[in-house]
């Protein structure tokens, strides 16, 4: 499906798209002949050098922009950006996301409000941003990177928890809305990713009870995930892909597991 430059003449708009699991996405909607607007944080000249390998080996257009998902201005100034730059938007992604762990009793108040702005609210803002001219064109895609805890809950984790059952809200909202257009809006829920933020994790868990990373890698996915496989960056980035394509269309407000059983428990 990617090899056939599938959404070759599209605009995609990834937030948080400099590592992980938004790079993913961003190459493999590449791959399939979109043209690119990276976002998130990182070094000018790694982010330059991630513009320019996109650009090169896919053969579209790739743009960045910095702007912060956490204030509203600066996100309606990068759809503004993307259409200026690009053309237009046919396909948003929400990506962009941030975690912290701790119980409700002790969890700081700004990093509530923190993870609420980026992992929710920066998702709500961007697509009022960009809905209108996707109805205009009377075409677009709306995918949202939720989790698992989109779906169920972890102790520790309530800012986290309820940002993502918030996301798979405004993505029913958000496809009820467009449902006689040709826009949609689904989520995706993956499990267990190595991303950066999760290796974090898996440091900390290592340290805190003395063990080896790889080993506190095991213990993480059997505590949760059946396969005990991460979910890759690239799997989710097929994904997205084929949400965007016309097989899809009939995908509307959904929530899609990709969590190796996860929440199949």
């Amino acid at each position: 499906m990617m090899m056939t430059k599938s959404l070759h003449g599209r605009v995609a708009v990834v937030t948080g798209s400099t590592s992980g699991i938004g790079l993913g996405i961003a190459r493999a909607l590449a791959r399939a002949g979109a043209d690119i607007m990276l976002n998130g944080f990182g070094e000018p000249a790694d982010i330059e050098a991630l513009r320019q390998e996109i650009a090169t080996l896919s053969h579209v257009r790739a743009s960045y922009n910095g702007a912060d998902m956490s204030k509203p201005a600066e996100i309606a100034g990068l759809i503004e950006a993307a259409t200026s730059e690009l053309g237009k938007v046919d396909i948003l992604v929400n990506n962009a996301g941030i975690q912290h762990v701790a119980p409700v009793g002790k969890f700081p108040a700004e990093r509530w409000d923190a993870i609420i702005a980026i992992n929710l609210s920066a998702a709500f803002h961007a697509s009022q941003a960009v809905i209108a001219q996707m109805r205009e064109r009377n075409w677009g895609r709306i995918v949202n990177i939720a989790s698992a805890h989109g779906l169920t809950a972890s102790a520790n984790k309530s800012a986290y928890v309820a940002s993502k059952h918030g996301l798979l809200g405004l993505t029913k909202v958000i496809a009820l809305e467009t449902a006689r257009t040709g826009v949609t809006c689904n989520a995706i829920c993956p499990g267990w990713v190595l991303t950066p933020l999760v290796q974090k994790q898996i440091d900390a868990w290592a340290l805190r009870d003395n063990i080896s990373p790889d080993k506190a890698k095991d213990l993480l996915l059997a505590e949760k995930q059946p396969s005990g496989e991460f979910v890759t960056p690239a799997q989710i980035g097929a994904f997205a892909v084929f949400l965007c394509t016309e097989q899809a269309a009939q995908i509307r407000g959904a929530a899609l597991s990709m969590d190796g059983g996860w929440t199949a428990q």
